[in-house]
């Protein structure tokens, strides 16, 4: 895939979390898809029977929409304990919310935490006054005749893969390696990322004490962090990982969707850009941005679902250069609710030998530094 990879984003802030308190308890294994919330963690009540995978996107939510962090609800190493009132709390506005839903929109949400909220602990009761003018914004309906018009559809697909170098020259890559830098705020880490046809992708921050390692062997996907044991990979973080991993995902993406709709034309940055809404039956949207002029694709929007609303990472691409024949953005930013950061390549390198072995899971859990396999 030709630009920044969303398993990254999830990689990074466990990561970050571990740096910063790494006398935490190890991470433990991602559930599996098939359990329960109750099945796979202790003291669930509110989200009780919501699949098991949702429940970290559904605190991301939490985190996001009341601006705090695990330990604002949660005794950290202790998260099954009820000793914080807004734990309680937040249980409370949970249900109430629940059946807002279900008794004023037929059980549609259409209420969340983040639509009172909007980042603050307490909602703001009274109308803030502004120094600019507030311009009301109603949602146009789009035309169906224009939205689902498979011939705008495959004519922004179609530039998209000319301005990449065409498929032809896509098809000769087989292999990538890029080197370069992560930065978040003032910190910046050494950065690889490798890549392999049709279907395989590890990407590892080097950090002061060890390896961050985000991987995807075709089949399955793993992530390692410095000080704490390897985690597979499961529901959404999976499902991004896969997507991420597709080598040829320029030539591919129709195929990985049931319907593309054309969306609204708007700025990023200083670039006309229009979009794209890729649909695909039981999963959240996804929004590619291209940029009017050259094609290139500059922005990607996905969603982690929850049960109480949806996550999202935007990753902005930028700085496109030819590589053997193909194009390829050497800067993205990857943005999410209360965070953002920065990959910057510095070289890339296309048909570069790779071995399968360096994708794969170690059979065995380490706690010490991370190294990537086949280094």
């Amino acid at each position: 895939m030709y630009f920044a990879r969303i398993a990254v984003a999830g990689a990074l802030l466990i990561a970050i979390a571990a740096m910063r308190a790494q006398s935490g308890p190890p991470q433990s294994a991602a559930p599996s898809a098939a359990k329960k919330t109750d099945e796979a963690y202790k003291n669930i009540q509110v989200l009780k029977g919501a699949p098991a995978d949702q429940l970290m996107p559904a605190m991301q939510f939490i985190s996001a929409s009341l601006g705090v962090q695990c330990d604002y609800c949660h005794e950290m190493g202790a998260f099954d304990r009820d000793d914080k009132k807004p734990k309680q709390t937040a249980r409370k506005m949970m249900e109430m919310m629940f059946a807002i839903n279900k008794n004023n929109f037929a059980g549609h949400r259409e209420v969340t935490c983040y639509s009172c909220h909007r980042g603050a602990i307490k909602p703001v009761a009274t109308p803030v006054i502004t120094d600019h003018e507030v311009k009301l914004a109603f949602p146009e309906t789009p035309k169906e005749e224009d939205s689902s018009n498979p011939a705008v559809v495959d004519q922004l697909l179609d530039k998209y893969v000319a301005a990449l170098g065409g498929t032809q020259a896509i098809q000769k890559i087989s292999s990538r390696l890029g080197k370069g830098t992560i930065a978040l705020g003032a910190n910046k880490f050494p950065f690889e990322v490798f890549e392999k046809a049709p279907n395989k992708r590890m990407s590892v921050m080097h950090l002061p004490n060890g390896d961050s390692i985000t991987a995807f062997d075709g089949t399955s996907g793993w992530l390692a962090v410095p000080g704490q044991s390897l985690r597979d990979m499961s529901g959404a973080e999976l499902e991004a990982a896969r997507l991420d991993a597709d080598f040829y995902f320029p030539l591919r993406v129709k195929q990985l969707f049931s319907e593309f709709r054309a969306g609204e034309s708007e700025k990023i940055g200083d670039r006309d850009a229009t979009s794209l809404v890729g649909i695909k039956e039981g999963e959240p949207p996804l929004k590619l941005y291209f940029d009017l002029q050259s094609g290139f694709l500059v922005r990607l929007l996905r969603y982690a679902e929850s049960p109480l609303g949806r996550v999202p990472t935007q990753i902005d691409y930028a700085d496109y250069r030819e590589v053997n024949g193909v194009r390829t953005p050497f800067r993205w930013t990857i943005s999410r609710p209360g965070g953002r950061f920065t990959i910057q390549l510095e070289n890339v390198q296309q048909n570069v030998p790779i071995d399968d072995a360096r994708f794969a899971r170690p059979a065995v859990s380490e706690t010490a530094p991370q190294k990537p396999p086949g280094s």
